[in-house]
Protein backbone atom coordinates (compact mmCIF):
# COMPACT_ATOMS: atom_id res chain seq x y z
CA UNK A 1 0.00 0.00 0.00
CA UNK A 2 1.44 3.77 -0.61
CA UNK A 3 2.42 5.76 1.71
CA UNK A 4 0.55 8.77 2.07
CA UNK A 5 1.86 12.23 2.28
CA UNK A 6 0.19 15.76 2.16
CA UNK A 7 3.05 17.24 0.13
CA UNK A 8 5.87 15.35 -2.03
CA UNK A 9 8.51 17.84 -3.15
CA UNK A 10 11.04 15.70 -6.42
CA UNK A 11 14.40 18.14 -5.88
CA UNK A 12 16.70 18.54 -3.09
CA UNK A 13 18.07 21.31 -4.45
CA UNK A 14 17.88 25.27 -2.92
CA UNK A 15 14.12 25.07 -3.88
CA UNK A 16 13.22 21.67 -2.84
CA UNK A 17 14.91 22.68 0.69
CA UNK A 18 13.53 25.75 1.15
CA UNK A 19 10.15 24.62 0.57
CA UNK A 20 10.63 21.22 2.43
CA UNK A 21 11.02 22.61 5.58
CA UNK A 22 8.46 25.20 5.53
CA UNK A 23 6.13 22.86 4.89
CA UNK A 24 6.89 20.68 7.60
CA UNK A 25 7.38 23.35 9.86
CA UNK A 26 4.04 24.34 9.04
CA UNK A 27 2.38 20.96 9.96
CA UNK A 28 2.28 18.74 6.63
CA UNK A 29 3.64 15.76 6.21
CA UNK A 30 6.25 16.12 3.43
CA UNK A 31 8.90 13.77 1.82
CA UNK A 32 11.58 15.04 -0.21
CA UNK A 33 12.77 12.49 -3.22
CA UNK A 34 15.89 13.33 -4.79
CA UNK A 35 18.34 11.11 -7.15
CA UNK A 36 21.19 11.71 -5.33
CA UNK A 37 23.17 9.45 -2.76
CA UNK A 38 22.63 12.24 -0.36
CA UNK A 39 22.21 16.07 -0.11
CA UNK A 40 25.05 18.33 -1.96
CA UNK A 41 26.71 16.29 -4.50
CA UNK A 42 26.43 16.58 -7.70
CA UNK A 43 26.19 20.46 -7.52
CA UNK A 44 25.17 22.29 -10.45
CA UNK A 45 25.21 25.72 -9.56
CA UNK A 46 28.50 28.27 -8.71
CA UNK A 47 26.14 28.89 -5.35
CA UNK A 48 26.09 32.87 -5.49
CA UNK A 49 23.79 34.01 -2.97
CA UNK A 50 22.86 37.72 -3.74
CA UNK A 51 22.25 39.94 -0.95
CA UNK A 52 18.46 39.91 -0.43
CA UNK A 53 19.02 36.43 -0.50
CA UNK A 54 21.08 36.80 2.55
CA UNK A 55 18.77 39.61 4.38
CA UNK A 56 15.64 37.38 3.78
CA UNK A 57 17.28 33.75 4.81
CA UNK A 58 19.66 33.20 7.67
CA UNK A 59 22.09 30.96 6.13
CA UNK A 60 25.03 30.01 8.18
CA UNK A 61 28.46 32.90 8.20
CA UNK A 62 30.87 30.37 7.93
CA UNK A 63 29.76 28.38 4.64
CA UNK A 64 29.78 32.09 2.73
CA UNK A 65 32.20 34.62 2.31
CA UNK A 66 31.34 38.27 1.27
CA UNK A 67 32.23 39.97 -1.69
CA UNK A 68 31.86 43.46 -2.35
CA UNK A 69 32.34 44.24 -5.80
CA UNK A 70 32.41 43.16 -10.00
CA UNK A 71 35.13 43.15 -11.92
CA UNK A 72 34.38 43.05 -15.66
CA UNK A 73 37.05 42.55 -18.56
CA UNK A 74 36.81 43.28 -21.92
CA UNK A 75 38.85 40.90 -24.50
CA UNK A 76 41.47 43.05 -24.75
CA UNK A 77 42.07 43.03 -21.00
CA UNK A 78 40.84 46.44 -20.01
CA UNK A 79 38.89 46.17 -16.68
CA UNK A 80 35.93 48.22 -15.09
CA UNK A 81 35.19 48.07 -11.55
CA UNK A 82 31.85 48.09 -9.86
CA UNK A 83 30.15 48.27 -6.76
CA UNK A 84 27.08 49.35 -4.62
CA UNK A 85 27.82 50.57 -1.29
CA UNK A 86 25.93 48.60 1.21
CA UNK A 87 25.53 45.63 -1.37
CA UNK A 88 27.53 42.77 -1.39
CA UNK A 89 27.53 38.59 -2.59
CA UNK A 90 28.17 36.10 -0.86
CA UNK A 91 30.04 33.00 -2.46
CA UNK A 92 29.06 29.81 -0.83
CA UNK A 93 30.98 26.49 0.39
CA UNK A 94 27.52 25.51 -2.27
CA UNK A 95 27.90 21.30 -0.88
CA UNK A 96 27.74 21.93 2.59
CA UNK A 97 25.35 25.24 2.36
CA UNK A 98 22.98 22.16 0.65
CA UNK A 99 23.90 19.53 3.66
CA UNK A 100 22.73 22.28 6.18
CA UNK A 101 19.39 22.85 4.45
CA UNK A 102 18.56 19.08 4.31
CA UNK A 103 19.43 18.78 7.90
CA UNK A 104 17.05 21.66 8.24
CA UNK A 105 14.46 20.14 6.48
CA UNK A 106 15.34 16.98 8.33
CA UNK A 107 14.71 18.64 12.31
CA UNK A 108 11.57 20.62 10.94
CA UNK A 109 10.14 17.01 10.34
CA UNK A 110 10.64 16.34 6.37
CA UNK A 111 11.55 12.87 4.85
CA UNK A 112 14.51 13.22 3.12
CA UNK A 113 14.79 10.60 0.25
CA UNK A 114 17.95 10.70 -1.30
CA UNK A 115 18.92 7.86 -3.37
CA UNK A 116 15.55 7.32 -5.14
CA UNK A 117 14.71 8.08 -8.40
CA UNK A 118 11.59 9.71 -9.31
CA UNK A 119 10.22 7.43 -12.31
CA UNK A 120 7.07 8.72 -13.35
CA UNK A 121 3.56 10.02 -11.85
CA UNK A 122 -0.22 9.54 -12.38
CA UNK A 123 -2.72 12.27 -11.34
CA UNK A 124 -5.87 12.30 -10.39
CA UNK A 125 -8.86 14.44 -8.87
CA UNK A 126 -7.30 14.30 -4.98
CA UNK A 127 -3.65 13.58 -5.87
CA UNK A 128 -0.70 12.19 -7.56
CA UNK A 129 0.61 8.91 -7.35
CA UNK A 130 4.21 7.93 -7.62
CA UNK A 131 3.84 4.56 -8.07
CA UNK A 132 7.66 3.61 -8.29
CA UNK A 133 8.33 5.16 -5.21
CA UNK A 134 5.34 3.81 -3.40
CA UNK A 135 3.92 7.02 -2.55
CA UNK A 136 0.72 8.72 -2.88
CA UNK A 137 0.69 12.76 -2.27
CA UNK A 138 -1.90 15.36 -2.20
CA UNK A 139 -0.42 18.09 -3.87
CA UNK A 140 3.63 17.28 -5.81
CA UNK A 141 6.08 20.28 -6.66
CA UNK A 142 9.07 19.18 -8.84
CA UNK A 143 11.86 21.40 -8.35
CA UNK A 144 13.85 19.09 -10.31
CA UNK A 145 15.73 21.34 -12.19
CA UNK A 146 15.73 22.53 -15.93
CA UNK A 147 14.98 19.88 -17.67
CA UNK A 148 11.84 18.72 -15.08
CA UNK A 149 10.94 14.99 -15.41
CA UNK A 150 8.16 15.87 -13.23
CA UNK A 151 7.08 18.60 -15.92
CA UNK A 152 7.39 15.99 -18.49
CA UNK A 153 5.88 12.84 -16.79
CA UNK A 154 2.44 15.36 -15.87
CA UNK A 155 2.47 16.81 -19.37
CA UNK A 156 3.20 20.63 -17.71
CA UNK A 157 5.03 23.25 -19.53
CA UNK A 158 8.70 22.37 -20.00
CA UNK A 159 11.87 24.75 -20.72
CA UNK A 160 12.90 24.95 -24.26
CA UNK A 161 16.28 27.22 -24.02
CA UNK A 162 19.14 27.08 -21.97
CA UNK A 163 23.17 28.11 -21.66
CA UNK A 164 25.52 25.24 -21.39
CA UNK A 165 27.74 25.93 -18.14
CA UNK A 166 30.84 24.85 -17.00
CA UNK A 167 32.80 25.17 -13.63
CA UNK A 168 36.28 23.66 -11.62
CA UNK A 169 36.55 24.41 -8.14
CA UNK A 170 40.20 24.94 -7.63
CA UNK A 171 42.60 25.61 -4.78
CA UNK A 172 43.00 29.52 -3.81
CA UNK A 173 44.38 31.40 -6.72
CA UNK A 174 46.92 33.61 -5.81
CA UNK A 175 47.16 37.23 -7.48
CA UNK A 176 43.50 36.61 -7.54
CA UNK A 177 41.55 39.96 -6.06
CA UNK A 178 39.38 38.73 -3.68
CA UNK A 179 37.11 41.69 -3.68
CA UNK A 180 35.74 41.11 -6.84
CA UNK A 181 33.57 38.69 -9.00
CA UNK A 182 36.02 38.47 -11.81
CA UNK A 183 33.33 38.32 -15.20
CA UNK A 184 34.94 38.25 -18.64
CA UNK A 185 32.78 39.11 -21.76
CA UNK A 186 34.38 37.81 -24.51
CA UNK A 187 32.54 35.81 -27.34
CA UNK A 188 35.62 33.68 -27.88
CA UNK A 189 35.49 32.08 -24.55
CA UNK A 190 31.89 32.58 -23.82
CA UNK A 191 29.58 32.87 -26.40
CA UNK A 192 26.35 34.70 -25.57
CA UNK A 193 26.98 34.66 -22.30
CA UNK A 194 30.42 35.56 -19.57
CA UNK A 195 33.04 33.64 -17.93
CA UNK A 196 33.94 34.46 -14.06
CA UNK A 197 36.29 33.19 -11.09
CA UNK A 198 34.85 33.63 -7.80
CA UNK A 199 37.09 33.72 -4.74
CA UNK A 200 34.98 31.49 -2.86
CA UNK A 201 35.12 29.62 0.74
CA UNK A 202 38.75 27.84 0.82
CA UNK A 203 38.40 27.54 -2.97
CA UNK A 204 38.73 29.49 -6.45
CA UNK A 205 35.40 28.59 -9.02
CA UNK A 206 36.46 28.94 -12.58
CA UNK A 207 33.52 28.61 -14.86
CA UNK A 208 31.72 29.88 -18.06
CA UNK A 209 28.56 29.26 -20.25
CA UNK A 210 27.50 29.49 -24.05
CA UNK A 211 24.18 30.50 -25.53
CA UNK A 212 22.22 28.16 -28.19
CA UNK A 213 24.35 25.99 -30.21
CA UNK A 214 27.79 27.68 -29.09
CA UNK A 215 30.61 25.77 -27.29
CA UNK A 216 32.21 27.76 -24.36
CA UNK A 217 35.90 27.21 -24.22
CA UNK A 218 37.62 26.35 -20.42
CA UNK A 219 41.24 26.14 -21.76
CA UNK A 220 41.18 29.31 -23.31
CA UNK A 221 39.57 30.97 -19.93
CA UNK A 222 42.32 29.37 -18.10
CA UNK A 223 45.35 30.42 -20.48
CA UNK A 224 43.95 34.02 -20.42
CA UNK A 225 43.72 33.55 -16.60
CA UNK A 226 47.56 32.06 -16.87
CA UNK A 227 48.60 35.64 -18.55
CA UNK A 228 46.68 37.42 -16.06
CA UNK A 229 47.09 36.31 -12.55
CA UNK A 230 49.52 33.62 -13.34
CA UNK A 231 47.55 30.76 -12.92
CA UNK A 232 49.81 28.12 -14.13
CA UNK A 233 49.06 24.93 -13.49
CA UNK A 234 45.98 24.61 -11.07
CA UNK A 235 44.94 21.75 -8.75
CA UNK A 236 41.60 20.71 -9.42
CA UNK A 237 39.08 19.82 -6.50
CA UNK A 238 35.78 19.35 -8.56
CA UNK A 239 33.88 19.61 -11.90
CA UNK A 240 30.20 20.56 -12.32
CA UNK A 241 28.33 21.44 -15.71
CA UNK A 242 24.37 21.57 -16.33
CA UNK A 243 21.91 23.46 -17.88
CA UNK A 244 20.92 26.80 -17.42
CA UNK A 245 17.20 27.62 -18.65
CA UNK A 246 17.33 31.21 -20.14
CA UNK A 247 13.97 31.64 -21.74
CA UNK A 248 12.51 33.41 -18.90
CA UNK A 249 9.16 31.82 -16.04
CA UNK A 250 7.15 29.75 -17.49
CA UNK A 251 3.38 30.63 -18.53
CA UNK A 252 1.99 28.03 -16.59
CA UNK A 253 3.75 26.84 -13.72
CA UNK A 254 1.42 23.90 -13.04
CA UNK A 255 -2.12 22.65 -13.03
CA UNK A 256 -4.16 19.99 -10.81
CA UNK A 257 -2.07 18.94 -7.78
CA UNK A 258 1.58 19.67 -9.46
CA UNK A 259 3.53 22.79 -9.84
CA UNK A 260 7.07 23.21 -10.99
CA UNK A 261 9.33 25.59 -9.07
CA UNK A 262 13.45 26.91 -9.27
CA UNK A 263 14.68 25.78 -12.24
CA UNK A 264 12.19 23.24 -13.33
CA UNK A 265 10.21 26.79 -13.23
CA UNK A 266 12.45 28.74 -15.16
CA UNK A 267 12.79 31.16 -12.78
CA UNK A 268 16.51 32.45 -14.00
CA UNK A 269 17.42 35.02 -14.58
CA UNK A 270 17.49 35.01 -18.27
CA UNK A 271 20.70 37.31 -18.65
CA UNK A 272 22.72 36.72 -15.34
CA UNK A 273 21.77 33.06 -15.11
CA UNK A 274 21.03 34.23 -10.92
CA UNK A 275 18.27 31.93 -9.43
CA UNK A 276 18.86 30.77 -6.03
CA UNK A 277 17.43 33.54 -4.51
CA UNK A 278 14.44 33.20 -6.50
CA UNK A 279 14.14 29.36 -5.37
CA UNK A 280 14.44 30.19 -2.20
CA UNK A 281 11.59 33.00 -1.75
CA UNK A 282 9.21 30.90 -4.03
CA UNK A 283 10.03 27.57 -2.40
CA UNK A 284 9.24 28.59 0.48
CA UNK A 285 6.30 30.59 -0.91
CA UNK A 286 4.81 27.56 -2.43
CA UNK A 287 5.22 25.45 0.93
CA UNK A 288 2.55 28.92 2.22
CA UNK A 289 0.02 28.39 -0.59
CA UNK A 290 0.03 24.31 -0.84
CA UNK A 291 -0.81 24.55 2.84
CA UNK A 292 -3.66 27.64 2.27
CA UNK A 293 -4.85 25.02 -0.35
CA UNK A 294 -4.95 21.67 1.04
CA UNK A 295 -5.76 22.77 4.90
CA UNK A 296 -7.73 25.95 4.40
CA UNK A 297 -9.54 25.68 0.71
CA UNK A 298 -7.62 28.07 -0.38
CA UNK A 299 -6.60 29.26 -3.59
CA UNK A 300 -4.74 27.39 -6.21
CA UNK A 301 -0.88 27.52 -5.88
CA UNK A 302 -0.37 27.70 -9.33
CA UNK A 303 -2.78 30.74 -9.48
CA UNK A 304 -1.53 32.65 -6.95
CA UNK A 305 2.36 31.93 -7.22
CA UNK A 306 1.57 32.84 -11.08
CA UNK A 307 1.09 36.76 -10.06
CA UNK A 308 3.55 36.78 -7.83
CA UNK A 309 6.83 35.24 -9.98
CA UNK A 310 9.10 37.88 -12.05
CA UNK A 311 8.39 37.70 -15.82
CA UNK A 312 11.67 38.93 -16.90
CA UNK A 313 10.05 40.41 -19.81
CA UNK A 314 13.07 43.57 -20.57
CA UNK A 315 16.13 40.90 -19.52
CA UNK A 316 14.34 38.09 -22.28
CA UNK A 317 14.81 40.81 -24.69
CA UNK A 318 18.45 41.59 -23.67
CA UNK A 319 18.62 37.63 -23.88
CA UNK A 320 17.91 37.59 -27.51
CA UNK A 321 20.55 39.96 -28.04
CA UNK A 322 22.93 38.31 -26.32
CA UNK A 323 22.10 35.04 -28.07
CA UNK A 324 23.91 36.86 -31.30
CA UNK A 325 27.31 36.55 -29.35
CA UNK A 326 28.31 40.30 -30.36
CA UNK A 327 31.82 40.43 -31.77
CA UNK A 328 34.99 41.35 -29.33
CA UNK A 329 35.92 44.16 -31.10
CA UNK A 330 32.50 45.70 -30.34
CA UNK A 331 32.62 44.44 -26.81
CA UNK A 332 36.32 46.09 -26.54
CA UNK A 333 34.41 49.45 -27.87
CA UNK A 334 31.56 49.69 -25.99
CA UNK A 335 32.44 47.76 -22.26
CA UNK A 336 33.48 51.09 -20.77
CA UNK A 337 31.14 53.74 -22.12
CA UNK A 338 29.19 55.40 -20.03
CA UNK A 339 25.90 53.47 -21.06
CA UNK A 340 27.29 49.75 -20.97
CA UNK A 341 28.35 51.15 -17.16
CA UNK A 342 25.21 52.06 -16.25
CA UNK A 343 23.72 48.77 -17.56
CA UNK A 344 25.89 46.79 -16.04
CA UNK A 345 25.39 48.26 -12.87
CA UNK A 346 21.68 47.87 -13.28
CA UNK A 347 22.29 44.13 -13.83
CA UNK A 348 24.47 43.42 -11.16
CA UNK A 349 23.37 46.11 -8.57
CA UNK A 350 20.21 46.52 -9.72
CA UNK A 351 20.82 50.01 -10.48
CA UNK A 352 22.49 51.44 -6.67
CA UNK A 353 24.96 53.80 -6.46
CA UNK A 354 28.63 53.46 -6.95
CA UNK A 355 29.39 55.89 -9.66
CA UNK A 356 30.10 58.99 -8.03
CA UNK A 357 33.08 57.01 -5.55
CA UNK A 358 35.73 54.89 -6.92
CA UNK A 359 35.77 51.34 -5.33
CA UNK A 360 39.20 52.00 -4.46
CA UNK A 361 37.93 55.23 -2.12
CA UNK A 362 35.20 53.25 -1.17
CA UNK A 363 37.16 50.16 0.39
CA UNK A 364 39.40 52.50 2.01
CA UNK A 365 36.23 54.12 3.75
CA UNK A 366 34.84 50.64 4.29
CA UNK A 367 38.70 49.42 6.05
CA UNK A 368 38.28 52.51 8.26
CA UNK A 369 35.12 51.80 9.48
CA UNK A 370 35.79 48.19 9.75
CA UNK A 371 38.89 48.82 11.81
CA UNK A 372 37.37 51.01 14.19
CA UNK A 373 34.55 48.53 14.66
CA UNK A 374 37.34 45.96 15.78
CA UNK A 375 38.86 48.16 18.00
CA UNK A 376 35.81 49.22 19.97
CA UNK A 377 34.84 45.21 20.14
CA UNK A 378 38.03 44.76 21.61
CA UNK A 379 37.94 47.44 24.25
CA UNK A 380 37.24 45.71 28.05
CA UNK A 381 34.05 47.04 28.49
CA UNK A 382 31.83 46.38 31.73
CA UNK A 383 28.99 43.75 29.92
CA UNK A 384 25.29 45.12 30.45
CA UNK A 385 22.39 43.03 31.12
CA UNK A 386 20.39 42.48 28.29
CA UNK A 387 17.52 44.69 27.41
CA UNK A 388 15.03 41.79 27.43
CA UNK A 389 15.21 38.13 26.54
CA UNK A 390 17.64 36.66 24.05
CA UNK A 391 15.77 36.07 20.46
CA UNK A 392 16.72 33.62 17.34
CA UNK A 393 15.32 34.66 14.12
CA UNK A 394 14.17 31.52 12.25
CA UNK A 395 15.72 30.49 8.57
CA UNK A 396 11.78 30.23 7.54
Amino acid sequence: MAEQFDLVIIGGSFAGLACARTAALRGLKVAVVDSKPEPGVRVRTTGIVVKEASDDFDLPAHLMRKVRGVRLYAPDDRTLDLHAPGYFFQATDTPALLRWMADEAGRAGASLRFGQSFEGAVAHARGVELPALGLQASFVIGADGARSRVAQALGLERNHRFLVGLEIECEPLEGLDARFLHCFADSRIAPGYIAWVVPGVNATQIGLAASGAARPDLRLLLRRLDALHGAGKLRVMGRRSGLIPCGGTLRRLGSGRAMLIGDAAGLVSPVTGGGIHTALHFGRRAAQLVLAYLGDRGPHPVEVLSREVPRYRAKRLLRRALDFAPPNALINAMLLTRPMRALAQRLYFHSRGGDAESFEAWSETFARQDFARQNLAAQDFEPRPPDGPATTLPLI
